[in-house]
């Protein structure tokens, strides 16, 4: 007969020999974002096991209050270089998701990723510091709409990839995944632009007769009925 001693015995054995582990399941959701997690969802998935691990920590959207403290500096700047703060604030959440102490592999820094040459062409001298980095990134996505007509898709494109490459594709958004899923994930987060329409100039001449007598009439608006005449547009 087996003891409770032995059977307690073997069970620390195995315990000790199977090395603690973890696992994370990855899938992309339907606007195509790689989701991270320490558990399966339904569809297609890929499992990656994290050895010597009884737990992972997983990625988790940015919650909304995250970039508030910035709101106030990102007005100001949006306001000084006639740029939406709403398209500017999609910006900062793509680039950075407002952590002003971020660097990238390719050297860019702060909230929102200012590149080396960005970083001299605007006299930055922290790129780290907030009220710098919004300010550089602010004016140069300024001069990136002015090259290119306020056309903002093209400017993201050029802030994701360098107008070198808008322009050695035609002044187009360049064929890359990351450069259209860039221009994609800012223009979903901002406003859409608003619309302004044309001021119309135009100015209708009319006759009214008041007492009997002939009054010639003016207005922007055209007249519902009766003679008129254009005179200006």
């Amino acid at each position: 007969m087996i003891s409770v001693r032995c059977v307690l015995w073997a069970m620390s054995c195995l315990a000790i020999a199977a090395p603690a582990h973890a696992q994370i399941y990855t899938w992309r959701d339907a606007n195509g974002h790689l989701v991270l997690s320490n558990r399966p969802a339904g569809g297609t998935h890929y499992t990656y096991v994290v050895p010597q691990a009884a737990s992972v920590r997983t990625t988790r959207p940015v919650a909304p209050a995250r970039g508030r403290e910035f709101d106030q500096l990102i007005a100001d700047h949006a306001r000084l270089n006639a740029i939406r703060p709403d398209l500017v604030r999609a910006v900062v959440q793509v680039e950075s998701a407002f952590n002003p102490s971020a660097k990238s592999t390719k050297g860019a820094l702060g909230l929102m990723q200012l590149m080396p040459a960005t970083i001299r062409q605007f006299g930055v001298k922290d790129p780290l510091n907030p009220e710098e980095n919004i300010r550089a990134g602010v004016a140069y996505l300024r001069h990136l709409l002015d090259r290119y007509d306020n056309d903002e898709r093209l400017a993201l494109a050029a802030y994701n990839a360098g107008p070198g490459a808008v322009d050695r594709h035609g002044q187009s958004i360049p064929p890359y995944a990351e450069t259209q899923h860039y221009v994609a994930r800012v223009n979903g987060l901002a406003a859409p632009p608003l619309r302004v329409e044309p001021l119309d100039h135009t100015i209708y001449k009319s006759t009214d007769i008041v007492d009997g007598r002939a009054v010639l009439k003016f207005s922007n608006t055209r007249p519902s009925s009766g003679a008129y005449e254009v005179v200006s547009r």
